[in-house]
């Protein structure tokens, strides 16, 4: 077999969506004829831990090599999953860091990454090396292997670096510095995969020396069979309407409570036919919304779930809801989140802007599209789509756009891209 050496600092049993896109092609890989060996953290503080795929990766017979370092969530590790703080002081920290460490605060743990990978690389050898960010600096310790030992280096853009929409630069000095560093990985990168058009788009504009063929778009995914689950459906009753995921920076809930709660008051025979469910980090600031806005009775908060437990929620709905707020570049957002909603082949009630994620709902063919924070055509789309459960007439979606993001066949392109590449030495 051939052998990838995979850089991932988020990577179970760290939960969340940010880890599932790399489990999963390290998971699918050995069936394309490439074994992955992944380096990762050690214990980590952190918001959420899924040990239900911590032991999908170790079953999928992935070798994970795990290293400590001095990063803020490995100082944090005797306190296992830690509660995340309110949304100020989420910020706050988060731009403290942002003003002491470029590119990120994972510095630490990528010069270890970079120590652990050199001995790997001494001993054994390798046919490629994939990188997946952020955290940024890991794709510097890429681009030093790279230098080192001249092997080919794939990097997954999950996000963008410069420019990234949750990005801060306090002074001139931090936006020269993210992008000449982002500079100097790239130029280091033999194949770039991104998750979308409008992150290529934007790569290509503002470095000129990168071609059309260097940058490769593997969008987000589902995995069939997370989906392959028993679940109470139950009988037909009250529509549920499910957001699965977290809120923070920009990502709020407030305005479809609003449109939730003016509904209630115009249209109260409705919402009482309505059940709101939450899985994940609902948080204390926006619990306080449901309570000042009267909705304590409509909202079900199920707090955060391993992985296939919050996907039996998921099946168990009626519709689904994705949130992404008007922020910088949101139109390069595509959240793992509302793919795996695309898995289910549920209908989706997407408040997204312009952009990537909203061009992929529009696709998917069985969603209902509001601008995010415009509560007047939220409220109208909640009444239109409880309108279609009562008459048994939501829309279907597209099977062929569901079935091109199959997390297998997905793992099947970068396989194919690995082989490509080799060849062409």
């Amino acid at each position: 077999m051939f052998k990838v050496l995979a850089i991932s600092y988020y990577f179970p049993p760290m939960g969340l969506s940010g880890v599932q896109r790399t489990l999963k092609f390290m998971k699918y890989l050995p069936q394309f004829n490439w074994q992955p060996t992944v380096i990762t953290t050690g214990k980590t503080g952190y918001f959420a831990h899924d040990y239900s795929l911590l032991a999908e990766a170790e079953n999928s017979g992935i070798e994970i090599v795990r290293t400590e370092a001095v990063d803020p969530n490995s100082l944090l590790k005797g306190y296992g999953s830690i509660r995340m703080p309110g949304e100020f002081t989420r910020k706050m920290l988060s731009r403290l860091s942002k003003t002491f460490f470029i590119p990120d605060n994972k510095i630490s743990w990528s010069r270890k990454a970079y120590k652990v990978a050199s001995e790997i690389l001494k001993k054994e050898n390798f046919d490629i090396i994939y990188v997946t960010i952020p955290p940024y600096s890991a794709f510097t310790a890429a681009a030093k292997l790279k230098k080192k030992f001249d092997i080919p280096l794939f990097v997954d853009y999950r996000d963008l670096w410069y420019g990234n929409h949750f990005a801060f630069y306090p002074t001139p000095y931090h936006r020269i510095r993210h992008k000449k560093g982002e500079d100097e990985a790239l130029r280091q990168a033999d194949k770039i995969i991104v998750i979308n058009r409008r992150i290529k788009e934007f790569l290509l504009k503002t470095y000129p020396f990168l071609t059309f063929e260097d940058i490769i778009i593997l969008p987000q995914g589902f995995d069939p069979e997370d989906l392959n689950i028993e679940f109470n459906k139950g009988k037909k009753g009250k529509m549920k309407m499910t957001y699965s995921g977290i809120f923070y920076e920009n990502i709020t809930p407030r305005y479809f409570l609003k449109a939730f709660k003016q509904l209630s008051v115009e249209r109260p025979d409705i919402t009482a036919n309505i059940e709101l469910h939450f899985t994940g980090l609902l948080r204390k600031e926006n619990l306080k919304l449901i309570r000042r806005y009267g909705l304590q009775e409509f909202v079900h908060d199920h707090g955060y779930m391993e992985h296939r437990e919050s996907l039996k929620k998921v099946m168990e709905s009626d519709i689904l809801w994705m949130m992404i707020d008007r922020i910088s570049n949101a139109d390069s957002i595509s959240t793992g989140k509302l793919f795996e909603y695309f898995g289910t082949g549920k209908p989706i009630l997407a408040c997204v802007p312009e952009g990537a994620a909203l061009s992929a709902a529009k696709e998917y063919g069985a969603g209902y599209i509001a601008p995010p924070s415009d509560i007047e055509a939220i409220k109208n789309l909640i009444i239109k789509i409880h309108e279609d459960f009562k008459n048994d007439t939501m829309p279907v979606p597209n099977q062929e756009f569901i079935a091109r993001h199959d997390r297998k066949y997905l793992t099947e392109q970068l396989s194919k891209q690995f082989q490509f590449y080799l060849k062409e030495l």
